[in-house]
């Protein structure tokens, strides 16, 4: 089985390119479920449903979110009408939305949950703890007859993330990290089996700061001066990784990184 994780769609020129690239790489691939993290997906902040409808319909099976969640408003009039759509499942209970979802994979016979998660470490908001969530979480899919989980943790902090995937590492199938819209090297798999990243990384303008306006970003550096991020035109690059799972034991065996 191959599960294809597709990091931060930014802007119209990320949607783009993933929109041109996605049928290629599912066959290249040989792709069976395809995760893709669409939080900058609207002029870099937020998504709308014309673009999730987009990307489902062009070959994503779920879209998930992060601290950009709410930066479109138009998400509050879908988000829980439509199960392919998670945003964090450790933000507050009351939120709408899911923080999770479940999907049959017929193919294999199996069950496959994703599931969302934000940092805590400079991520500008309060959150519940993403450890005990994810923890209490995979056991509750598990009771109700899971057999794969794949988490987005959506966070800052290079050593939270790790030790998010050291702490599920006999929990989780996969965990992989985005929002730092920088591909990593230290891919790995653990002696249980579980699929480790800790960025994923962005897809979206090639010629850019992370997505943005290079003058813009620049100037805010330079003069340290408040300067609104414009995401940047151009060229599209996508970033993303395929994890091999074994069909019987559900452990990732191979992990490749793709760079376009």
């Amino acid at each position: 089985m191959n599960i294809l994780c597709v990091g931060d769609i930014v802007g119209q020129v990320g949607v783009d390119t993933f929109n041109k690239n996605i049928a290629k790489l599912k066959e290249e691939y040989k792709i069976d479920f395809t995760i893709v993290n669409g939080e900058n997906s609207e002029r870099g902040s937020g998504i709308n449903k014309q673009i999730f409808d987009s990307l489902i319909s062009h070959g994503a099976n779920v879209v998930t979110m992060g601290n950009h969640t709410w930066g479109k408003k138009d998400i509050f009039s879908f988000i829980d009408d439509e199960p392919r759509l998670i945003r964090p499942a450790n933000y507050a209970e009351d939120l709408v939305g899911k923080g999770f979802a479940v999907f049959s994979l017929n193919d294999f016979n199996k069950k496959i949950a994703v599931i969302n998660l934000i940092g805590r470490i400079d991520m500008g908001g309060s959150f519940d703890c993403p450890f005990k969530k994810a923890e209490n979480l995979i056991d509750k899919l598990k009771e109700n007859g899971v057999d794969i989980v794949v988490i987005d943790f959506h966070a800052e902090a290079s050593a939270e993330k790790v030790a998010l995937g050291y702490y599920l590492r006999e929990k989780a199938n996969i965990v992989f990290g985005t929002h730092t819209h920088v591909q990593t090297n230290d891919d790995m798999i653990y002696d249980t089996g579980m699929g480790y990243i800790t960025d994923i990384g962005m897809t979206g303008p090639k010629e850019s700061i992370i997505g943005m306006d290079r003058a813009a970003a620049l100037k805010r550096f330079l003069t340290q001066i408040p300067e609104r991020y414009q995401v940047a035109e151009g060229a599209g690059m996508l970033n993303a990784v395929v994890f091999t799972l074994d069909d019987t034991t559900n452990k990732v065996t191979k992990i490749q990184k793709i760079r376009i």
